[in-house]
């Protein structure tokens, strides 16, 4: 990244979630041959029902239960999902950096980007709790959780927010946030049983090793910023 650009949010390489039974795996060649990459890519489910659609004709927006229920068990578990999806030390500034919309909300709405899922069309919705540094099958898997949790346990989401979340917290909303920081998250991840079940055998050993490692060493290191703070500070 070239340096007008540090400081600038990165992509945040937000998860568009649904949910489908039946159908066939086909392939999106988008008329380039040879595809780039993987094939595997560029699969995408042909036929099917997409059972995250709306079921009340009254409300085109609204997910049906199947979906409302998926929503449920994430915004259950978003903590813990915050550790997976926010995997560095640097994915939390993106989450403090407010004035570009940062999903650091538990709460969901229709196109609205201020909270930390938004549907963003019928029969999907959007993740956004995460950045590109994420393991996208660390990050499926803990999400296949969520959902499984919310179904199970019929889990409500609540009425979507249709403001802006900061304005709605001006006026009196009580909403909590997500981890601020990767140790915080972690310790999240490993107070949650429905999603350590994401990461099997020596998953969860491993990635709280590196993980926990990553951060004890961030907390360890003098930065730039300390000097510039503290150099001359006067206590």
């Amino acid at each position: 990244m070239t340096k007008p650009f540090m400081g600038v949010s990165a992509s945040g390489c937000h998860h568009n979630i649904s949910l489908w039974r039946g159908g066939k795996d086909g392939l999106k060649t988008f008329e380039l041959n040879p595809l780039p990459g993987l094939e595997s890519v560029f699969t995408y489910r042909d036929g099917g029902e997409n059972t995250v659609m709306p079921d009340n004709p009254a409300d085109p927006q609204r997910p049906g239960q199947i979906g409302l229920h998926c929503i449920g068990g994430v915004m259950e578990h978003l903590d813990a999902l915050t550790a997976i999806g926010c995997s560095t030390v640097n994915s939390y500034r993106r989450l403090w950096d407010t004035g570009y919309w940062a999903p650091v909300y538990r709460d969901w709405g229709y196109q609205n980007r201020t909270c930390g899922l938004r549907v963003s069309a019928p029969g999907r919705f959007e993740y956004r709790a995460v950045d590109s540094m994420v393991n996208p099958y660390l990050m499926a898997s803990a999400l296949l959780k969520a959902f499984d949790d919310g179904l199970r346990r019929k889990l409500d989401p609540g009425e979507p927010e249709q403001r802006n979340i900061y304005k709605a917290i001006d006026v009196g909303k009580v909403v909590t946030k997500l981890p601020m920081s990767l140790g915080q998250a972690l310790d999240a991840l490993n107070k949650d049983e429905v999603i350590k079940a994401a990461l099997p055998g020596d998953m969860l050993r491993v990635y709280n090793h590196y993980k926990y490692d990553e951060w004890e060493r961030f907390l360890a290191t003098s930065t730039e910023w300390d000097k510039q703070m503290y150099l001359d500070y006067l206590p």
